[in-house]
């Protein structure tokens, strides 16, 4: 019996070290209760071998073997780029375009 890879897309909310980034999946369920839709969301520490991927990118990732202590994931494919958002001095966001 062939084993089914998962798969998952999500945003990249931050960079952690060399080739790896985090990424925020996001999904709408509803409560069992009160009928009301409401959105969960969980980060993942992905394996980025190339470092092609910038905070804002929208990704598609595949669950691999384990890599270290928490990274079982690894980037399949950059689905989107964003908008690469650098923090200024005075915490105001400037959007810059990549040349």
């Amino acid at each position: 019996m062939d084993r089914q890879i998962k798969n998952k897309t999500g945003m990249v909310v931050r960079k952690s070290g060399n080739k790896t980034i985090i990424v925020e999946i996001e999904r709408v369920v509803m409560h069992p209760k009160y009928k009301k839709y409401i959105r969960k969301r969980k980060k993942f520490h992905v394996h980025d071998e190339k470092n092609v991927c910038q905070l804002g990118d929208k990704v598609r990732i595949v669950e691999t073997r384990p890599i270290s202590k928490t990274k079982c994931w690894k980037v399949s494919e950059v689905v989107a780029k964003g908008l690469f958002i650098e923090k200024g001095v005075d915490d105001t966001a400037t959007q810059k375009t990549e040349a």
